[in-house]
């Protein structure tokens, strides 16, 4: 049993601010020690799966309560982490037949496309103009975009009082193309990963971090001297699984996992976000 991660109970008070949304010990209440038996035909990346006797997942490892990498132990953690293990496991392959590769949030799409992994598990919202490039089972969690700027700051309290701020969120998220689309009055600053805008933050180069808002309170409870989520969300962000284009086989596989889990999603959303005991309802699969 890992330790639990204190954050993931402050991160999960996330979910009561996320309209209608929806560490540590974490039970990986998907695994256990044989994997699954499994029919899947017709599906190219399975295939390759099977052949390497390996499957590679795109994760992050820098988002307290979702997907975090402990530097000191190495182990991960957190609810896209199990999500990620548990179509994993659903698909045949144990713990140790995992390969993590973080990704960041702007080569994500390449990363599916050019086959640098089989599947990406971590805060990835569905967009139509994703869906060109690659295909999404899910959703499996509904978040919103939220505010991140410095303990002391009283002047920023709304996304209404962006304009003329520096906004900092990562390289091709969907957060960081709301600004752009939608506040033409904020600045924009973009780095790799959500981290470096938090660094940025407290460095004073910027006055914003914008993303879900359920990252951004995993940030806020690590350095609540410094740091405070404020307003409300203003997006809704659907997270999917992201599969390669066209692979309707996998893409049907994961979302009939999804929808005949809801136990199983339950229990990895009370180990992890849901510490907080806050309930919150799987969403229903997007079967399109």
């Amino acid at each position: 049993m890992r330790k639990k991660l204190s954050l993931l109970a402050t991160a999960a008070t996330a979910a009561l601010l996320l309209a209608g949304c929806a560490g540590g010990d974490t039970t990986d209440p998907g695994s256990s020690d044989a994997p699954a038996e499994v029919t899947l035909t017709g599906s190219p990346t399975y295939d390759a799966m099977v052949e390497a006797d390996t499957v590679r997942i795109g994760v992050k490892e820098d988002q307290p309560g979702l997907g975090f990498l402990d530097a000191g132990t190495g182990e991960r953690s957190g609810f896209d982490i199990e999500i990620a293990k548990w179509v994993a496991e659903s698909l045949g392959f144990s713990d140790d037949k995992i390969e993590y590769i973080a990704i960041p949030s702007a080569n994500r799409e390449s990363a599916i496309v050019n086959g640098d992994i089989d599947y990406y598990v971590g805060t990835y919202s569905i967009t139509d103009k994703r869906k060109e490039q690659i295909d999404f089972a899910g959703p499996y969690f509904i978040t919103g975009q939220g505010i991140l700027v410095a303990a002391d700051d009283d002047s920023i309290t709304s996304e209404n009082d962006l304009a003329g701020k520096t906004v900092c969120s990562a390289t091709g998220s969907t957060p960081i193309q709301n600004i752009k689309d939608n506040y033409p009055d904020t600045e924009t600053e973009e780095f790799d990963t959500y981290s470096q805008c938090v660094e940025a933050l407290k460095d004073g180069q910027v006055d914003a971090v914008t993303t879900d808002q359920a990252i951004l309170l995993g940030y806020a409870s690590q350095d609540s001297e410094n740091l405070k989520v404020v307003g409300e969300p203003f997006s809704v962000e659907n997270y999917g699984v992201g599969l390669p284009k066209g692979d309707d086989a996998l893409r049907g596989f994961i979302n009939d996992m999804f929808t005949d889990g809801n136990d199983t999603w339950q229990s990895i959303y009370d180990e992890t976000l849901g510490q907080s005991g806050t309930a919150v309802e799987q969403p229903a699969v997007d079967a399109y």
